[in-house]
């Protein structure tokens, strides 16, 4: 029988806790026969607090996880193990897309892969910004200055603005993190 990927629908919040949950029960309940990977998408982002830089991660999809196992045999019947041993997990709420659940193309995961391994390379900023907004600067020798922004650079990670200092536009480049939404 194949793996499929199928979505869990979690409480909010207690998506890392499931699939912990699962992973260590695979190994006590033998069902890694049907369980393959569980995978709660996050990503990098980057923030300022206390004027200092800070990376944390960020849920893709709050409230859900992506589980690669064996849930339908050949004419698309649920098997009843795997299928109990999920919903009986601590947090689920259920699987989406009804009875039978409907599987996840595998290429919508394999997207879902490639965009968290893009944010392990590349910090994302936990604001996204526009051409033409006010911006406050959070960090740097413009403290508390506005501007507007001009450019996004997002292979760099820099913003260039223009801050009105003493009476005169002057053009700024920042890094993401040192700037807020005005």
């Amino acid at each position: 029988m194949q793996s499929q990927w199928f979505v869990i629908h979690t409480l909010s919040g207690q998506e890392q806790k499931v699939k912990e949950s699962i992973e260590k029960r695979v190994k006590s309940e033998e069902m890694g026969d049907y369980i393959r990977e569980v995978l709660v998408p996050m990503e990098k982002v980057v923030e300022v607090r206390n004027q200092k830089k800070t990376v944390s991660t960020r849920k893709l999809w709050p409230g859900y996880v992506f589980i690669n196992m064996v849930l339908l045999d050949e004419n698309g019947r649920i098997i009843e193990d795997p299928w109990y041993f999920i919903k009986d997990t601590q947090g689920v709420i259920g699987f989406v897309g009804g009875e039978p659940p409907t599987p996840t193309p595998s290429d919508e995961v394999e997207q879902i892969k490639a965009q968290i391994s893009e944010s392990e390379e590349a910090e994302r900023p936990k604001v996204s910004f526009e051409v033409g907004e006010t911006i406050k600067i959070n960090n740097g020798p413009f403290l508390n200055f506005s501007g507007i922004i001009e450019e996004i650079e997002p292979d760099r990670g820099k913003l260039k603005v223009t801050v009105n200092i003493f009476g005169r536009n002057t053009p700024v480049e920042l890094e993401y993190w040192q700037a807020d939404k005005a």
